[in-house]
C-alpha cells in the first residue's frame, strides 16, 4: 500500500502540528515527517508527503527522502493537489490518499484509489503509536477471539467498500 498525504492539509487539520506550523512553516513540516517516520517504523507502508512548491525551502530539491518518508514539492505553477491526483492515477488500487479536500478525494476515488480524511488518519497514527507503547496487539486488547459462528445479517459489502475497509485495517 502506498499512502499519499496532502502535507499542508494534514498539518492544518491537526491540533498539535498546526500550532508548530503557526510558529514556523519548516518546523511544522519537520514535525509531520517525524510523526510519519515513527508510524512507518510500526507499519512499513510506502509513504509520500506532497507539499505545495510555493512554500518550499530555499535551495531544496523537489524530491527528497528523510527517515524513509518520500517528500515531494510541486513545481512552480502547479498545485500539490494536481501532483496527488497524478500519483493516485498512477498507483490506482495501491494508493490511499490522505486529505480533507473533497475535490482531491473524489478525483482519487475516481481513479480507483481510496481516500481517507486527515483527522481520521491522524487518529489512526496516534492509536498505532499508543498500541506500540503499550506493547499490545489490537486483537488482544479488544479481547477478540476467533470463532466461526456467524452473527448479524448476511449482507455483503460492495467490493469497493471491502477494499477500502481492508486498507484502513492495515493502517
Amino acid at each position: 500500500m502506498h499512502i499519499i498525504i496532502d502535507g499542508y492539509n494534514l498539518i492544518r487539520q491537526s491540533d498539535t502540528l498546526s500550532e508548530l506550523d503557526r510558529l514556523d512553516l519548516q518546523t511544522g513540516r519537520e514535525a509531520l515527517v517525524e510523526t510519519l517516520a515513527s508510524y512507518r517504523r510500526l507499519r512499513p507502508h510506502s509513504i509520500t508527503v506532497v507539499f505545495d512548491g510555493t512554500h518550499a525551502p530555499a535551495f531544496s530539491s523537489r524530491l527528497d527522502r528523510r527517515k524513509g518518508i518520500h517528500i515531494r514539492f510541486s513545481r512552480p505553477g502547479e498545485t500539490a493537489d494536481a501532483v496527488i491526483c497524478r500519483m493516485a492515477a498512477a498507483e490506482r488500487e495501491r494508493a490511499l490518499v490522505v486529505t480533507s479536500d473533497r475535490a482531491v478525494a473524489s478525483q482519487a476515488t475516481a481513479c480507483g484509489a481510496d481516500a481517507v480524511d486527515s483527522a481520521a488518519f491522524e487518529t489512526r497514527i496516534r492509536l498505532a503509536a499508543s498500541m506500540a507503547d503499550a506493547g499490545g496487539n489490537e486483537e488482544e486488547s479488544a479481547g477478540w477471539k476467533p470463532t466461526t459462528r456467524k452473527k448479524g445479517p448476511g449482507r455483503r459489502l460492495s467490493k469497493k467498500a471491502r477494499r477500502k475497509r481492508k486498507k484502513l485495517r492495515k493502517l
